[in-house]
């Protein structure tokens, strides 16, 4: 494979991520307003909204450090970084090395360490009932994460996502009853970890309720918008996860680049479906209390663990 073609494709996919995350956000707020039998802002409102906190002064507290400020490009940048070394149009590309699941968990682990970090930092009520909230609902979900990776990594006797892919993809048609309690577990990490619906509520601030927005209250202008934008990648991203371990059809093969284009269609059609999937599971599902998280984690950690078992009981 010519290298020089491989790095395009590489720049070409980090752009193409960071380009379509607040359109998958858009689209899913979209489908939740169809599902509600209300008319929505439109798929590119949080383009507009980005352009408008983009144009706005900052106002910063005046007790707050430098972690504050710079947290926002630090969780930009790892948001980009997980999205884009997510095998989502081809296996081969020159940074899918770096995509190993247990590292993908430790770049979702840092971004989440400093966002907590900052929301304590102005020593507000609200920041740090947001920080500690958030802290809980990691300590409950990355084991469950990490033990939908672990199934997927013994299909495939490899941690790396573009062999898991490749494993499960271009090689001869297998049924994995295991990925099938996985992928339940995952489901239910990808709404406990991007705030949504019965975990968190991403439209609300009501204080004795929130979680990820009580952790933002105190941004605003630039630093907002990276925060919004990056919110939106962790979502591409986890879906982006969840298409390469759950659904990898369709994603080019090492070396062939003629796939692409049907590569491209096969992730655009993905998306929308994923969106929407999400859309309805919000719709259908009530906010639950705090308090009940620990159980509906718990879950996913039990089903995870099972999906473990009987890939080795049965080898299946």
């Amino acid at each position: 494979m010519d290298q020089s073609l491989g790095i395009l494709f590489q720049i070409y996919q980090s752009l193409l991520v960071v380009a379509l995350a607040p359109l998958l956000t858009g689209w899913v707020n979209q489908c939740r307003a169809w599902l509600q039998n209300r008319t929505g802002p439109g798929v590119l409102q949080p383009y507009r909204t980005l352009r408008k906190l983009f144009h706005k002064d900052a106002v910063i507290a005046y007790n707050a450090s430098p972690l504050f400020r710079i947290t926002p490009y630090i969780l930009f940048g790892c948001m980009w970084l997980a999205a884009a070394i997510i095998p989502i149009i081809a296996v081969d590309l020159p940074f899918s090395p770096a995509a190993d699941v247990i590292a993908l968990v430790g770049v979702f682990a840092l971004a989440r360490v400093f966002i907590a970090l900052a929301a304590m930092d102005i020593g507000t009520a609200f920041g740090t009932l947001g920080a500690r909230r958030e802290m809980l609902v990691s300590f409950l979900a990355e084991p469950a994460l990490l033990m939908v990776f672990f199934t997927a990594s013994l299909i495939s006797h490899s941690t790396q996502l573009p062999r898991i892919v490749d494993a499960l993809a271009h090689h001869q048609f297998v049924l994995y009853p295991s990925l099938a309690f996985a992928g339940l577990a995952f489901v239910i990490v990808l709404l406990a970890e991007n705030a949504r619906i019965p975990v968190d509520n991403p439209s609300t601030h009501l204080e004795l309720t929130m979680i990820h927005e009580a952790m933002i209250l105190e941004y605003s202008a630039r630093h907002l918008a990276l925060i919004e934008w990056a919110s939106s990648l962790k979502l591409f991203a986890y879906i982006a996860v969840g298409i390469a371990l759950f659904a990898p059809y369709g994603i080019a093969e090492a070396g062939d680049w003629r796939a692409l284009p049907l590569a491209m269609v096969a992730l655009l059609i993905k998306l929308l479906v994923a969106g929407a999937g999400l859309a309805l599971l919000e719709t259908l599902l009530a906010k639950m209390r705090i308090f009940r998280a620990p159980e509906f984690l718990g879950t996913a950690f039990l089903l995870a663990v099972l999906g473990l078992l009987i890939h080795f009981l049965l080898g299946a």
